[in-house]
């Protein structure tokens, strides 16, 4: 595909660098000198210096020739116009970044397709509604719920007293019967290697285990786990930024007692003013003895937004130390997804992998409508949409001769999710649950062109 990215900062570099291992035509455009050179020394892809709104900048990009637009500049402004513009041009499909929650709130009113405009993608919204989902499911470390919860993957540590520890996945689901529950990845504790599971594989203390379920098997999980989904009642988040505060209302509609800490006075005030279910805390979460003030040790979770990765982590760090069972960090470095379970935070989130996962089902081959990058393992997880002649459809789970690096997970049929076993036939329009290696990827797609 010919994607054409304008915005250098991280969000676009990101974006750059992932869909550039897969040998599309990247073209990079940007203002800054500086953010081009630093791309341009380490990805294989082409940069402009220009304004993204310039219309002859674009027609130099071969924007009428352009598969996908993305404008991921810091101003929503900017990239609606660069958008509106591409799209008159000849661009294909087009996405814009937005920080106006607004805007996604009224899709439905607002056709932003008339205006050129495919898709809206809030990177905030998106990282606060993971966390809120991590939340819900507080016993785990990772959650993505497709097509409303009608299935979920969720990951977990397993722990040594867990009863299918030591078991392969055959005789699990032997002992187990009438689970409502598919294993889908496991990250070795002992190697850091990612597996996709198959009958003989052996669950073991410490694996990062991956699951897709129904909702009746969240429950059966937790069980299956020994670990307890402890209902989270007291939230204490670090910093006002824009994820914190819609995090805080979101938490604050649910009746939660929240907690908010912002070392900027006047910010403080605002968020006082906006949240009035909320308490409001004007000081440095980075203070242990303001946490210690403030009754750290009494939250069921502790949530870290502010701008600095490294905030976010240490503060976590202390709250963990100080009894919080459930810790969620906001970091930029996707670097330090590798570090998460090592250093002791439960579940680490960034901005760029949200909007990436959002992305890249316009990318992929066959009719994605959904896809997700797993934190700590070396997989993704797509939902495809069955077509007429695809060749999933064809025969058997058992009988189509899948590829050996990936696994179906479930299907939604009829609005009903399924846990889809060898016996089961996928038909025309099913939605279809797929992990996979990466390097399995375009193994996958072709079952489903």
């Amino acid at each position: 595909m010919k994607i054409i990215i304008a915005g250098a900062g991280e969000v676009g570099f990101h974006l750059a660098k992932l869909l550039s291992y897969e040998s599309h035509d990247i073209t990079l455009i940007d203002k800054d000198k500086d953010r081009l050179i630093y791309a341009d020394t380490r990805l294989d892809i082409r940069t402009v210096q220009e304004d993204a709104t310039s219309i002859s900048a674009l027609n130099n990009a071969n924007i009428e020739n352009t598969d996908l637009l993305i404008a991921v500049t810091s101003s929503e402004t900017t990239n609606i116009t660069i958008c509106v513009i591409s799209k008159k041009l000849g661009a294909k499909k087009t996405i814009a970044r937005i920080s106006n929650s607004e805007f996604t709130a009224n899709k439905e009113k607002i056709n932003f397709t008339d205006l050129g405009i495919d898709e809206l993608i809030s990177t905030e919204e998106l990282a606060t509604n993971e966390i809120k989902l991590l939340l819900e499911q507080a016993a785990f470390h990772d959650t993505h719920e497709f097509e409303e919860g009608k299935l979920t993957m969720v990951g977990m540590t397993l722990s040594k007293a867990a009863p299918f520890v030591g078991m392969s996945v055959k005789s699990a689901a032997a002992n187990f019967s009438g689970i409502h529950f598919m294993p889908i990845g496991i990250r070795r504790k002992i190697s850091n290697e990612t597996i996709i599971p198959r009958g003989d594989t052996i669950f073991m203390a410490g694996d990062q285990a991956y699951f897709i379920t129904l909702k009746e098997g969240v429950e059966e999980l937790n069980k299956l786990s020994a670990t307890k989904n402890n209902p989270i009642k007291n939230v204490m988040i670090l910093g006002g930024s824009k994820i914190g505060e819609k995090t805080a209302k979101q938490l604050c509609n649910k009746s939660l007692n929240i907690k908010i800490i912002e070392k900027y006075k006047v910010r403080a005030i605002e968020l006082a003013d906006e949240l009035p279910d909320a308490l409001v805390v004007y000081g440095d979460g980075r203070d242990i003895e303001l946490l210690e003030e403030e009754n750290v040790a009494d939250m069921d979770a502790f949530i870290a937004v502010t701008g600095r990765s490294e905030t976010n982590i240490m503060s976590c760090l202390v709250a963990k130390s100080k009894g919080v069972k459930r810790t969620i960090a906001l970091v930029q470095n996707v670097d330090y997804f590798n570090l998460s379970k090592n250093i002791g935070i439960d579940t680490l989130i960034n901005k760029k992998l949200l909007a990436a996962n959002s992305i890249f089902r316009y990318i992929r081959k066959g009719e994605v409508l959904e896809m997700t990058i797993l934190n700590n393992i070396n997989a993704e997880i797509l939902e495809f949409k069955a077509l007429k002649n695809s060749k999933i459809t064809k025969k058997l789970i058992k009988n189509l001769n899948f590829p050996r690096n990936a696994i179906i997970g479930g299907v939604i049929r009829d609005d009903v999710g399924v846990i889809a076993l060898g016996d089961f036939q996928i038909q025309k329009d099913d939605k279809v649950v797929v992990c996979c290696l990466p390097k399995t990827i375009s193994k996958v797609e072709n079952f489903f062109n």
